[in-house]
C-alpha cells in the first residue's frame, strides 16, 4: 500500500468514526430532549391539577362552587 493510499485510508477511518460519534451524541440529544419535554408536560398536569384545586377552594368558600 502506498503513502497516499495509507493516508486515504486513514482519512477514512477518521472519518468513519467522527460520523459514528455525531450520531451517538444526536441520540444523546434527542434523548434528553425528549426526557425534558416529559418533565415539563408533567409539571405542567401538577401546576393545573394545583390551580383547580385552588379555584375549587376559592368557589367552595365563596359559595360560587355549586358542585356541593
Amino acid at each position: 500500500m502506498s503513502d497516499k493510499q495509507n493516508l486515504s485510508y486513514q482519512a477514512g477511518q477518521a472519518t468513519g468514526q467522527t460520523k459514528e460519534k455525531a450520531s451517538g451524541l444526536m441520540d444523546k440529544a434527542k434523548d434528553a430532549a425528549a426526557s425534558a419535554q416529559d418533565s415539563m408536560q408533567h409539571a405542567g398536569q401538577q401546576m393545573k391539577q394545583k390551580a383547580q384545586g385552588a379555584a375549587d377552594v376559592v368557589k367552595d368558600k365563596t359559595g360560587l362552587n355549586k358542585n356541593h
